[in-house]
């Protein structure tokens, strides 16, 4: 992991990395989304743990924004680069905790990418920082500056792999089969998503595409036919499904796959365009100045960051029911597009164990978005009770009671009840122990 190794595939990692998330910060901005996603809504569903996060008042969150464009700048260009990088992830990782209901697995896998760029050099070359001190140029770093990202890319896909390894997706092509026929109106190929043979195929190249790609791509026989197929297979299944940046940001993060050569001719090609030489393009001795040990301190850092990485995404093993049904260790294991899952949700408020009781109009408290995700995850709806109990206390109910009636189909199954219809939801609290009170699932996905 200490050996020297060329720096361009790390300096082409920080240029693309810097170059998406400019470019989808922009595009948040644009679609207006800091104000329907971020100010609008009276109320916001939070991580465990983190419920003290809120948005900034007023023009705040607009200012949050405007720093993750310069910090998606300066770690483009490699200019002040330790501090963009650190001032990205926390301004990242701060929207992206403000709302549960927009979690998403690539704002996750971005929040990681941008945490372990503050750990590297990598505005050691091609870069303003070198421009304006060439002390600080390295045309190598250590192996493990490059290895860290492509490890992590590979727990990416190798898990999203072994998720697809069930019953409903692998012999019931499940939730392909629902999605596929809504899609048979696309030109030339539309027709071909009536079959059932079709989803079948998606299905089954979707759990072998995940599962083997890194391998493909590391070894060199393979890697450039390997990533073609995900360059295709990315594009079509951002063409087909509501997955927003996540195909550019996996087939931008795996060139990190291809060799030193093909990054220092790369790179060369740039550098000529700009006639500015800034990268020395060394391939064999060793001339320039070398990376230096890694400490023992960030060796220890690590190592425990890589095992949380992988022992992580399995802590669904620790609860009972299933985890499409129950989703407790669902989030943060980097499960793609595995479930069709909806529900309809309807809350009761009570004044009091003798009170009079009627039904809550949710949309006056949340968005069309909100009320979807929360309608279907049990942490949500137990959230969302709490909110109401606290609302109309300050409407004048001393001891108001929160009950809700939710049903829930999960992937094509007839619905069926998630909790109690008759417990007070007051009386619950979110964790991280095993939520007892939601009802079982009928069928098994192994059934």
């Amino acid at each position: 992991m200490e050996q020297p190794t060329s720096i361009a595939p790390l300096i082409t990692f920080r240029i693309l990395f810097g170059c998406v998330t400019l470019i989808s910060t922009i595009r948040y901005l644009i679609l207006g989304w800091v104000e329907t996603q971020l100010l609008d809504p009276a109320f916001h569903f939070h991580y465990y743990g983190f419920s003290w996060v809120a948005p900034l008042p007023g023009q705040g969150m607009y200012l949050v924004f405007v720093l993750m464009v310069l910090a998606s700048l300066g770690v483009l260009l490699g200019y002040f680069y330790r501090i963009s990088s650190l001032l990205f992830f926390l301004c990242f990782t701060y929207v992206e905790l403000i709302d549960l209901t927009y979690y998403l697995n690539h704002y996750y896998f971005i929040s990681i990418i941008s945490f372990l760029l503050i750990l590297v050099p990598a505005n050691a070359n091609f870069s303003v920082d070198v421009m304006r001190n060439p002390a600080l140029k390295k045309d190598y770093v250590s192996r493990w500056c490059i290895d860290l990202f492509k490890l992590q890319i590979a727990i990416v896909y190798c898990f999203a792999g072994l998720a697809k390894i069930n019953y409903d997706w692998l012999f019931r092509a499940l939730p392909l089969a629902i999605w596929l026929p809504a899609k048979t109106s696309i030109p030339l190929v539309g027709p071909l998503f009536s079959y059932k043979f079709t989803a079948y195929l998606f299905s089954w190249t979707g759990m072998l595409f995940d599962t083997f790609i890194v391998g493909a791509l590391i070894w060199k026989r393979t890697r450039l036919l390997a990533y073609i197929t995900l360059v295709i297979f990315h594009i079509t299944t951002g063409m087909l499904f509501q997955i927003g940046i996540f195909p550019v940001v996996m087939i931008s993060a795996t060139v990190l796959f291809f060799s030193n050569e093909f990054h220092l001719k790369l790179l060369k090609f740039f550098n000529g365009l700009f006639r500015r030489s800034t990268l020395s393009l060394h391939t064999t001795a060793l001339n320039a100045q070398l990376p230096t040990q890694m400490s023992r301190l960030l060796m220890g850092f690590l190592t425990i960051f890589l095992l949380f990485q992988l022992l992580f995404p399995w802590r669904y093993l620790l609860y009972n029911g299933n985890v499409f049904w129950t989703e407790q260790g669902y989030r943060f294991s980097w499960r793609v597009m595995l479930m069709e899952k909806s529900g309809t949700a309807t809350f009761y408020v009570q004044d009091g164990p003798e009170g009079r009781e009627g039904a809550v109009i949710t949309g006056q408290f949340l968005n069309a978005h909100q009320e979807k995700q929360m309608a279907m995850q049990p942490d949500m709806i137990i959230q969302f009770a709490h909110y109401l109990a606290d609302h109309y206390q300050t409407l004048g109910m001393e001891d108001p009671r929160i009950r809700a009636e939710v049903w829930v189909t999960l992937n094509g199954s007839p619905a069926q009840l998630l909790i109690d219809p008759q417990r007070d939801l007051t009386t619950l609290e979110d964790s991280w122990s095993e939520k007892t009170w939601i009802l079982p699932w009928s069928r098994s996905l192994s059934d």
